[in-house]
């Protein structure tokens, strides 16, 4: 009769009077939505058992339903089987209150085998793989399942190496596999990429018959596609007699990771062709697929798709759509899906906070790592390290040690991957001292440990460390990559240490590394950088796949080597080799136009940058101003710095730059004024444009207040070229003495160039006795310098010493020196033609000078028609006087 009333039961009307449960009445009433509460009759199929309500409140994870549900067990004085029993302790364990099942498991006075394997699988569920031994080992008897629920808790909490060893101990004590078995323990292969241990499970399946069988498959499928083996997965896939969504799923995972990102997406199509579900895992994979293309229109695609499918409230594929959004570097729709998720994960948070790392917006990347503080969830290696490289980017020296802090706090200060985010953090804030603490603590190092600390002393420019670091890499037998290689190219291209950068050239050739684009890049940047732009163009040539990076290289070095024409002539190969410029490239080509005064090739450019929708780049919008100002067409120059959007430093010094080039003082004065007034900071190119303007205008008194500015407002130490502005200000002023004295109380020595302004003031206010001195500190600098025996020569020539300027002009030829001659260019039909004086190289030299001849000729002519007139008129004037 016990029996059958377990089966099916009509429940009496609830009485609060007497209760042994937990729960208040107002929890209890609840229970009239899934059960019958009256005395009266109730239909047969409205009756439920309460294992029917269990198992149901199980598959809901409705754990208040369930409580009620045992409350009223235990008020109505049922006496409940040992399958009661055990859907109620299941339920408590699916919803993940072990307190309560345990509490249940030790009140069944006859345990049967699914009581025990319950509890197993709750311990080893929520992690707790010690209780779960425990309770394993307390087992008398032990089926497949218990095993299954033991070696799976293994897997899933990361302990994959005492997995395979109860699997072996499983096979010794002679329990029978079923297919479970199979797939759990080739989870592990897969996941370890242990590709011998996963064949031996397949011949073990094969020889058991369970190769056939649709979880085992799908298991030997994943398993091969995770260690990299496509074609035994994809062979294995099509042996399968049938196919589900897991086998689909597993197949495109293995793509997914072996990065067959295309063939990923096309076994999808395929699969939703077929007549074949989606899955959380099938969702994410090409979800992934997306980012690492960074196909964001077939991302969007993917995301509408899974919506459709009733799939936009999954945590998994949410999570997965987040991490699509933030790799396509579209940020704010990756912000709206994780503030529009119902409910958010530990990988919801890395996702967003890796993605605005990622995008250089380390500030926004701190905010969410707080709030994944506060809500409770914990965080991993990945938030961690998240969190370090959003602080690395923003050089907070102050946020960094806060999280150093936290993270020695936690269970992760000793992984590899965080301390090697701590060293690249403190690297990146300029802390070299903590870095290289960091790295002498270190017990363990790999590769990206050696690379952050040697990027570490590069990005500070220690060179000479830089180079050291990399022979005690190379000498404790780990191999440098491509990183480091990119990182040491950079110190030899920045201190310009060619014999070193050529050995490490020598080194990546061996390796056969040299066509990498990365490497390849750095080279070309280290030659040019060097000077050596015949290797830096044989690099190039050499390159197995030529992108945006590496045109921008070659092109930017010899816009660096002031090779303008050489710099435009690789803008043009790369145009038609059809690789995209970016803002990077037309930045850098507008500079050259600006250096040739080429303003028809800059007009172009600067129409194809508005076609493009460029022209808000601050860069570009700086270059374009800079360009216009060095074309001597200020109007547009002075257009373009109205119009840009948002103007910095660069634009502002820029427009300053063009007027007092220009010799427009007042507006160059002005346009500083305004810069202040918008509180955008000078910096130190800002005030030598200034002092430069006020030299042209004569103003010493406001030269001298703007240089007190910069020493006592802005902090500025004053450099060669400021002096210099100075020098020039005093020696226009005719304060030659006074500029001298400024020359000797520098804080450094004087190159050629401040002697050689203080020269040329000399020249203006016939100061002698100061120019030979100038001259003489300029010749021991500079013996080979020309223009100074031709400004003393005209110094002396102005005063009337014949005799100093023959003996000047005899030095010079003694001395087999020569002006330098002068150059000009003029561009037609879009060919630049360059011209020295007294050159007759021309393709068309006689045609111009004759041209030229007939110019001269006709000038004369003009001249002595005019001259006549002149002498008519002044004649007819004495005589009307005389009159």
């Amino acid at each position: 009769m016990a029996s059958r009333l377990s089966l099916c039961f009509h429940l009496p009307r609830i009485s609060f009077r007497t209760s042994s449960s937990n729960l208040c009445p107002k929890d209890a009433l609840k229970l009239s939505t899934f059960c019958a509460v009256s005395e009266s009759p109730v239909p047969f199929i409205e009756r439920k058992t309460f294992s029917h309500i269990f198992q149901e409140c199980s598959n809901q994870k409705a754990l208040a339903r369930g409580k009620e549900a045992h409350a009223q067990m235990i008020i109505s004085g049922f006496i409940p089987t040992v399958f009661v029993e055990n859907c109620l302790m299941q339920m408590y364990v699916k919803c993940l209150n072990l307190e309560y099942a345990r509490k249940v498991f030790d009140r069944i006075p006859l345990r049967d085998i699914v009581s025990w394997n319950a509890m197993v699988f709750g311990y080893a569920g929520c992690g707790m793989m010690k209780a779960a031994k425990d309770m394993f080992d307390l087992m008398l008897d032990r089926d497949v399942i218990s095993w299954n629920c033991l070696i799976s808790g293994f897997v899933r909490n990361g302990d994959y190496v005492k997995s395979i060893g109860l699997f072996m101990e499983m096979r010794w004590v002679g329990v029978g596999f079923d297919p479970t078995t199979l797939s759990i323990i080739l989870k592990a292969s897969s996941i370890l990429e242990d590709l011998m241990m996963g064949v031996q499970i397949h011949v073990l399946a094969i020889r058991m018959g369970f190769h056939e069988n649709v979880v085992a498959a799908s298991a030997l499928v994943n398993m091969y596609g995770k260690c990299k083996q496509l074609e035994s997965s994809l062979q294995l896939f099509h042996e399968m007699p049938v196919k589900n969504m897991v086998s689909w799923s597993a197949l495109i995972a293995g793509y997914v990771q072996s990065d067959e990102l295309i063939e990923a997406i096309h076994i999808f199509k395929e699969m939703q062709s077929v007549g074949i579900g989606v899955s959380q895992s099938s969702y994410a994979s090409v979800l992934r697929s997306s980012s690492g293309l960074s196909a964001l229109g077939l991302g969007s695609q993917l995301h509408g798709h899974a919506l459709k499918s009733n799939f936009g409230a999954d945590i998994i594929v949410a999570t997965a759509t987040l991490d699509m959004y933030a790799k396509c570097q579209r940020l704010f729709d990756a912000q709206k899906l994780f503030i529009m998720m119902p409910k958010r994960s530990l990988q919801s948070y890395n996702a967003i906070i890796t993605g605005y790392s990622q995008c250089d917006k380390g500030a926004e990347a701190l905010v969410f790592f707080r709030l994944l503080q506060r809500s409770g969830l914990g965080f991993d290696e990945i938030s961690l390290s998240g969190a370090l490289s959003a602080c690395g980017i923003i050089k907070g020296i102050l946020e960094g040690p806060q999280v150093h802090a936290v993270t020695t706090k936690s269970t992760f200060s000793s992984s590899l991957c965080v301390e090697n985010a701590i060293l690249d953090m403190y690297g990146k804030c300029g802390a070299l001292k903590e870095a290289c603490s960091i790295f002498d603590e270190m017990e363990r190092r790999d590769a990206v440990s050696w690379n952050a600390i040697i990027a570490a002393h590069e990005q500070n420019e220690d060179d000479e460390r830089t180079l050291q670091l990399f022979a005690l890499m190379v000498h404790s037998g780990m191999e440098p990559d491509e990183f480091t290689y990119g990182s040491v190219l950079k110190a030899c291209a920045s201190g310009q240490a060619l014999s070193c950068g050529l050995a490490i050239h020598n080194r990546i050739v061996k390796l056969g590394i040299g066509g990498d684009l990365f490497v390849g890049s750095a080279l070309i940047d280290m030659y040019s950088k060097c000077a050596v732009m015949e290797e830096a163009e044989k690099v190039h040539s050499r390159l197995e796949e030529k992108t945006t990076v590496s045109w921008n290289t070659i092109i930017s070095g010899f816009a660096l080597q002031n090779q303008s024409e050489e710099a435009q002539k690789y803008f043009t190969f790369m145009l038609k080799t059809g690789a995209g410029p970016d803002n990077f490239t037309y930045a850098t080509i507008i500079d050259t136009c600006a250096n040739l005064a080429t303003i028809s090739l800059g007009k172009q450019i600067h129409a194809l940058v508005l076609k493009l929708k460029l022209q808000e780049d601050v860069y570009i919008c700086s270059t374009l101003v800079d360009m216009y100002s060095k074309c001597g067409n200020l109007k547009d120059s002075r257009l373009m710095f109205e119009k840009a959007p948002d103007r910095d430093f660069v634009t502002w010094n820029a427009m300053i730059s063009g007027y007092s080039h220009h010799g427009h003082g007042e507006e160059a004065l002005e346009i500083f004024e305004s810069m202040q007034c918008h509180n955008v900071k000078p910096n130190h190119a800002t005030f030598v444009s200034v002092l430069r303007a006020c030299a042209h205008m004569g103003l010493l008194e406001r030269g001298a207040e703007y240089f007190e500015m910069m020493v006592n407002n802005y902090r500025f130490d004053p450099q060669l070229e400021h002096y210099c502005c100075m020098v020039d200000i005093l020696g226009r002023s005719g304060r030659i003495n006074e500029a001298l004295n400024l020359i000797y109380q520098m804080p450094f020595e004087a190159d050629a160039v401040i002697w050689r302004t203080l020269l040329s003031a000399c020249g203006t206010h016939g100061n002698i006795e100061i120019a030979e001195n100038a001259a003489r500190h300029i010749l021991q600098l500079d013996p080979e310098d020309s223009s100074t025996y031709v400004l003393l020569s005209n110094i002396y020539a102005n005063i009337g010493k014949w005799e100093e300027v023959s003996k000047m002009r005899k030095v010079m030829q003694c001395n087999k020196l020569r002006k330098e001659p002068g150059c000009s260019w003029i561009q037609v039909k879009e060919e630049v033609h360059m011209f020295l004086v007294g050159d007759k190289a021309h393709p068309r030299g006689e045609e111009i000078y004759e041209m030229l001849d007939f110019l001269i000729s006709e000038m004369r002519g003009l001249i002595s028609i005019a001259g006549s007139v002149c002498l008519h008129v002044e004649l007819g004037a004495e005589i009307d006087q005389q009159e």
